[in-house]
């Protein structure tokens, strides 16, 4: 049987990454390279002649005198750490098909949980913003799930202790997934649903669905919608979207020992950004270092606040 090339691919080794970015210089030219590609923009005036404040590495614009950080009005904002340590949890963030606990990360990085939990979900809520900005298109499949472990009392939808989200799947011409979206939502009500769908679905889509009353409310967003009673006809639906869905439950499970409700939504969208960029693993490090130098700084309380569910 051939390898599946999405599986088996290369993807940054350690060795490539030292060689890149194993100095706190390398991180740095990086980073520079990265905010500004076409030369550095002075954001208060625009211009593009500087000089550099060695002492205090900072960016004094030769216009207007102001001085820049590297790091200010980005996700790096006021940061005490080394970048290298930085660069290094992007790595380990990317490369884990499944995620990485903020235990396990912190051993990796040297630094305490509580550093590298804070550091984890900044950068999970750099993934968690550019998610948001790209709807899904064309035929979307659509499914009710739960995160939250055992609880007494009643059983399946509907039960206590378990923070409900739905799983929306873009899939090729031949019925494969190409991206998803993984959000929560208040309820499977028929007002949380359409909210869901008018946040995340381009134009045009058609979304397939199995027989729960409240999806039929993606209709009223102007979207084609198809209902497959999967107990009647369960080789209608592809087996495919169950399958995705099953590896991110298992995945969220197996890697995080307890996920916090108030932050379900960055859990959830980390493992959408991974899924939907899957295909150039090598590549994710690089497009989440240079999308995070464009979100704006996360301060530690704004973490600790819980999310609402839309």
């Amino acid at each position: 049987m051939a390898r599946n090339p999405v599986q088996f691919q290369k993807g940054m080794s350690d060795a490539d990454f030292d060689r890149l970015y194993g100095t706190e210089t390398q991180c740095r030219q990086a980073l520079i390279a990265w905010r500004w590609p076409s030369g550095f923009a002075c954001p208060v005036c625009d211009g593009n002649k500087h000089s550099i404040i060695s002492t205090r590495s900072l960016f004094q614009c030769s216009a207007c005198r102001a001085q820049i950080s590297l790091t200010a009005g980005t996700i790096f904002h006021s940061t005490k750490l080394p970048l290298k340590i930085w660069f290094r949890a992007i790595y380990h963030i990317t490369q884990s098909k499944g995620g990485i606990s903020s235990l396990e990360l912190a051993r990796r990085l040297g630094v305490t949980q509580n550093t590298a939990w804070k550091l984890s979900h900044k950068l999970m809520q750099v993934m968690h913003e550019r998610e948001a900005q790209k709807p899904l298109t064309g035929r979307v499949e659509m499914d009710d799930a739960y995160l939250g472990g055992k609880r007494k009392g009643k059983r399946g939808r509907g039960a206590a202790g378990k923070v409900p989200f739905v799983a929306a799947v873009e899939t090729t011409d031949e019925g494969k997934p190409h991206r998803m979206k993984l959000n929560p939502v208040s309820g499977f009500t028929s007002f949380a649903i359409s909210g869901f769908a008018s946040s995340v679905l381009a134009g045009g889509c058609m979304v397939v669905t199995d027989g729960l009353p409240c999806f039929a409310a993606v209709a009223l967003q102007g979207f084609t919608h198809v209902s497959i009673r999967t107990s009647r006809n369960p080789s209608e639906r592809d087996s495919t979207f169950k399958t995705v869905l099953g590896n991110v439950k298992s995945a969220l499970v197996g890697t995080y020992r307890a996920i916090s409700s108030k932050h379900v939504p960055r859990y959830l969208s980390s493992f959408a950004y991974r899924f939907n960029r899957r295909f150039n693993l090598q590549d994710m490090f690089a497009r989440l270092a240079y999308v995070a130098l464009r979100t704006p700084p996360m301060p530690y309380r704004l973490l600790k606040l819980a999310e609402d569910c839309a």
